[in-house]
């Protein structure tokens, strides 16, 4: 299994294309992910936010979603093949290779989103994760992110490839957030309307 998590970042790079195929456009529609992009802007209150995108893909089609609601937009993929396609879809706005891992900003962001993204992590990393959340995190910040359902490791596909998934039981990421200064503001485990994801939105105090 740990080799599994190690392999992920190879993984997104060979099969960076065919990912972004199979996520399909969204050109001109409404995303499934919108109800719950919508609850994330309302928390952010100032008319051009600065939203960090953690795991960000190809741009498409949450930061797109975001940027047309008048976010600033700050990408973090450790793919370079996902951010070239973001610099090309989203000219204009912050792509960066990196690991989430290894945040170091000179910025406190007023949204900082984990969607499909953070569940790729092993246990000890998730857990590594929350102190640099708060680091990154502005007064007031959103913090939103998708985890699985329980705790325990998930193995998927992509490319005909095992694709690690992995999750800690919700009690502990409810302390997590709280131990690093985030309320709850929302949280479905398993959402019929969004895909089956379980999501987790939180607001620094």
């Amino acid at each position: 299994m740990a080799k599994d998590a190690e392999r992920i970042i190879g993984l997104y790079r060979r099969h960076a294309r065919a990912w972004v195929d199979a996520r399909g456009s969204w050109l001109g529609q409404e995303p499934m992910e919108a109800g719950w992009l919508n609850q994330f802007r309302a928390l952010l209150s100032l008319p051009r936010p600065a939203v960090l995108d953690l795991g960000c893909g190809c741009g498409e089609p949450i930061a797109r979603y975001l940027v047309e609601r008048g976010c600033d937009l700050t990408g973090v993929d450790s793919a370079p093949e996902m951010i070239a396609m973001c610099e090309a879809r989203l000219p204009g706005h912050s792509w960066r290779v990196g690991d989430m891992r290894t945040l170091s900003f000179d910025q406190r962001f007023d949204g900082i989103l984990a969607w499909d993204s953070f569940f790729h992590l092993p246990h000890d990393d998730q857990r590594r994760m929350f102190p640099l959340f708060s680091a990154h995190a502005a007064a007031g910040a959103a913090l939103m992110f998708t985890s699985g359902p329980k705790h325990g490791v998930a193995m998927g596909t992509l490319g005909g490839e095992p694709l690690y998934h992995a999750s800690l039981d919700g009690a502990e990421y409810r302390a997590l957030l709280d131990e690093n200064g985030f309320a709850v503001v929302a949280q479905v485990t398993e959402d019929p309307t969004c895909g089956g994801r379980t999501i987790w939105l939180a607001q620094m105090r």
